[in-house]
């Protein structure tokens, strides 16, 4: 055989072999990159967190994000129903999020199908407390 279609078979394996590894995909780890929370006026929040995650497709997409308490009580959950393969980042809102007294600062973090609860979170210091 001559070499270079021995490198060229090589290379071949090697991704073929990556890509078996990796599940085929090349989707990162969720990333909250940005997010506000804004008073309702009855004590409770609207939170809205853009989320970015590289989905692509329904095994592998961003499927929701949540609030947490410092403690990591979780006070609100954002489902997401969908991939987002072509809205990079995008965002999306929770309402409702009651946040006991005392607490100041909330934690949203983002969650995939495939990594669980990605590591890039923002800690947000709540207005009005």
């Amino acid at each position: 055989m001559p070499i270079r279609l021995r490198i060229v078979s090589t290379l071949a394996i090697a991704a073929a072999c990556l890509l078996s590894t990796s599940g085929g995909t090349m989707a990162d780890q969720p990333r909250v990159v940005h997010a506000e929370a804004s008073p309702n006026g009855d004590g409770s929040y609207t939170v809205s967190a853009t989320v970015r995650h590289g989905d692509t497709g329904w095994d592998h997409y961003a499927d929701n994000f949540e609030v947490l308490a410092p403690d990591g009580t979780m006070l609100a959950r954002r489902v997401l129903y969908h991939p987002h393969v072509d809205e990079q980042p995008f965002t999306r809102s929770v309402g409702d999020v009651v946040v006991p007294p005392g607490i100041k600062r909330v934690i949203v973090r983002a969650h995939d199908k495939v990594h669980g609860y990605g590591k890039g979170t923002v800690t947000l210091t709540l207005p009005d407390r």
